[in-house]
């Protein structure tokens, strides 16, 4: 079994005088990934930094439902539902976070083997009608379309290069925008500025969206940051 670990290839124009990054070039692949981010719910977002790792209080308030006892709980609720809610991510996102088992791509939906009046998605449940375990998988009327239309294949187009800046901002790569940004920021030697390829594996993403709700200089945080264990050259 493979034990090599999902990345992705990105350019990095590096002001080296005034160590930071200016932009990243990069593909379908990096935007899809970055742009997954918004279809996070919150409670998956504190799942995966830990509660530990969140600013504020929302790690308070998960860890303590979390540890609320079912005697409070509305029969009828789940505490999955706000701690491990189900969603639907690109490929891509779901790897690089490592996110739960629950983040599936494709969703099963089941009846009961008695009057099959209900479905759910938890084969736990109890019909409401007749009161057995609602167990039995059931069949979408078009299969095909069920699982073409689970799959999310991505965002954006894989025809152009993709410019992302320090603070997220994506846009199409274009010479007048690398201009526009090398004039921004004031660089007047170009020879401060270097192009560095790095890998943008599980260890960088997680650092990624934790910088991406903290700061508005997420690359420059999560590659040349303290933490950064990179050997860019600055």
């Amino acid at each position: 079994m493979s034990t090599t670990k999902p990345s992705i290839s990105l350019k990095l124009l590096v002001d080296k005088k005034a160590k930071r990054v200016l932009l990243s070039e990069a593909g379908k692949d990096f935007v899809d990934f970055l742009l997954s981010l918004l279809s996070l719910p919150i409670g998956t977002v504190i799942r995966i930094l830990s509660t530990d790792g969140m600013l504020g209080s929302l790690g308070n308030l998960y860890q303590s439902f979390e540890n609320l006892s079912e005697t409070y709980i509305q029969p009828e609720a789940k505490k999955d539902t706000l701690l491990k809610p189900n969603l639907l991510v690109f490929e891509g996102a779901a790897t690089l976070l490592a996110l739960p088992d629950n983040a599936d791509q494709t969703r099963n939906v089941f009846t009961c083997g008695n009057c099959k009046r209900y479905v759910t998605y938890n084969p736990k449940d109890k019909c409401p009608n007749c009161g057995w375990t609602m167990s039995t998988l059931a069949s979408f009327a078009n299969q095909a379309a069920q699982a073409s239309s689970s799959i999310v294949k991505g965002y954006v187009k894989d025809v152009v290069t993709y410019m992302i800046m320090d603070d997220l901002e994506v846009k199409p790569m274009s010479t007048i925008s690398s201009i526009a940004l090398l004039n921004k920021y004031k660089v007047k030697d170009i020879c401060d500025l270097a192009e560095v390829m790095v890998s943008f594996g599980m260890d960088e993403a997680l650092k990624f969206l934790k910088a991406s709700l903290e700061s508005k200089t997420v690359l420059t945080d999560v590659f040349l940051g303290e933490d950064s264990s990179r050997g860019i050259p600055i």
